[in-house]
């Protein structure tokens, strides 16, 4: 499905988000998928297909100037945020449960802080703050983005074949990651998204105030064998949303960086039970 939206200098740009299968329905409570760096709307493609048969409109997101959405890639997670708020108004969607991974992780808790009671719920699945990139990486990403993308996938993976509940037996998860990477980066001629995401990752500075600030229920969806964003790197998000009162779960499932396709099941179960599905 693709929505008109417009970029800071006033032109128009179609945005692209998948619906699961299921014809969009803005009376139906709404759930919103952010990808994070490199990657595009189908690393959600196991759990957005289950929600959105089982109640839910989905709405699973190519970033601006990422796969099949046109604009200017975001060089911040508060541009990103402000793109999501942006979709929200041209969906006509009311009110909407925000789930991020990674970098989008950021962008949804930037989101939620901005947009408060608007934001139902907000999943967090491989989050860090701060989420810094380690300077060899950045500079590969500029320099040598196949390397780079290389090595993101080697510190991303716990296994190279998926497990049976996954895409099925022996799919190379690898390979389809390592895949996937290089089609999106091809997708914008224009600038490096790659390495302007990692920039965006790594300059974010408000994720302590934007927990202080959120007013929704929050889930923590971590990878045990995550060396990306290991599961110690969010304490300060937990800590925070501790101290300020916040309804928040914490679910430490198997496997690396990439939950939703190492882990579907297990991510699955994790946001069906945060969101109140007993199917």
């Amino acid at each position: 499905m693709k929505f008109t939206l417009k970029t800071a200098a006033g032109q128009n740009y179609e945005a692209y988000a998948y619906t699961g299968g299921k014809a969009f329905d803005a009376t139906k409570p709404t759930l919103v998928f952010i990808h994070g760096v490199l990657n595009d709307h189908s690393v959600w493609i196991l759990q957005t297909r289950y929600l959105a048969h089982h109640g839910f409109n989905v709405l699973a997101v190519d970033l601006p100037g990422h796969g099949r959405s046109g604009g200017d890639a975001p060089s911040s997670v508060e541009e990103a945020a402000q793109f999501i708020e942006a979709l929200l108004d041209a969906a006509d969607v009311k009110q909407a449960g925000l789930v991020g991974h990674s970098w989008g992780s950021l962008i949804a808790l930037e989101t939620a802080a901005r947009l408060k009671d608007r934001i139902t719920h907000l999943a967090l699945v491989g989050t860090a703050f701060p989420m810094k990139v380690s300077p060899a990486l950045i500079e590969a990403s500029l320099n040598e983005p196949m390397k780079a993308l290389k090595m993101v996938n080697v510190f991303s993976r716990a296994t190279l074949s998926a497990p049976p509940s996954a895409l099925g037996p022996g799919t190379w998860v690898y390979g389809a990651s390592m895949a996937l990477g290089r089609r999106v980066l091809a997708s914008n001629t224009l600038v490096n998204i790659f390495h302007r995401g990692f920039l965006a990752c790594d300059s974010y500075a408000n994720g302590l105030e934007a927990m202080a600030a959120i007013t929704c229920p929050v889930l923590f969806v971590l990878g045990q064998s995550d060396q990306m964003t290991p599961p110690r790197a969010a304490n300060s998000l937990i800590d925070q949303a501790k101290a300020h009162g916040k309804t928040f779960t914490v679910a430490k499932i198997p496997m690396g960086h990439h939950q939703m396709s190492e882990s579907p099941e297990e991510t699955l179960a994790a946001l069906k039970t945060f969101l109140g599905l007993t199917v």
